[in-house]
């Protein structure tokens, strides 16, 4: 479980980097270059490093559900988006803003999925997230 946490903190410390990448290579470009370079040499180490564990190529296509592709183009979508907004609100408000975004669809998906556990706890901890943010822009405002 602890590997799984450190993994997980690693993986955002690495989102963070990237965004910030990203940004600043929109500036020099456009948040549309940016996100093709992100995703071109994502897919070439991908290509390498699955080539290398393998695992590249999966046995049937005819096994993965239609929906699992539209992974893609979200993901091509949140690189693009980020990249054009990181310059106008700043890497922090770009992240808490992301993250409060992700809470709400996690206890969404929590919702549809009918997973178990005490549903106020993650209410509460959604309503704290956001009144974070909330506080966040009033105090930049004021």
């Amino acid at each position: 479980m602890i590997a799984a946490i450190a993994f997980a903190v690693v993986a955002g410390v690495l989102v963070g980097i990237s965004r910030q990448v990203n940004g600043r290579l929109s500036l020099s470009t456009s948040p549309m270059v940016s996100s093709f370079f992100n995703h071109f040499v994502g897919f070439i180490a991908m290509c390498i490093v699955a080539l290398a564990v393998g695992g590249l190529i999966p046995q049937t296509l005819s096994d993965i559900p239609v929906y699992a592709y539209l992974g893609g183009p979200v993901g091509v979508i949140f690189v693009a988006a980020g990249s054009w907004v990181i310059p106008k609100i700043g890497a922090v408000n770009t992240a808490v803003l992301i993250i409060g975004g992700q809470m709400v669809a996690g206890v969404l998906m929590d919702l549809a999925e009918g997973a178990g556990g005490d549903s106020w706890l993650r209410y509460a901890g959604l309503a704290l997230i956001l009144a974070g943010i909330l506080l966040a822009q009033q105090r930049k405002a004021g």
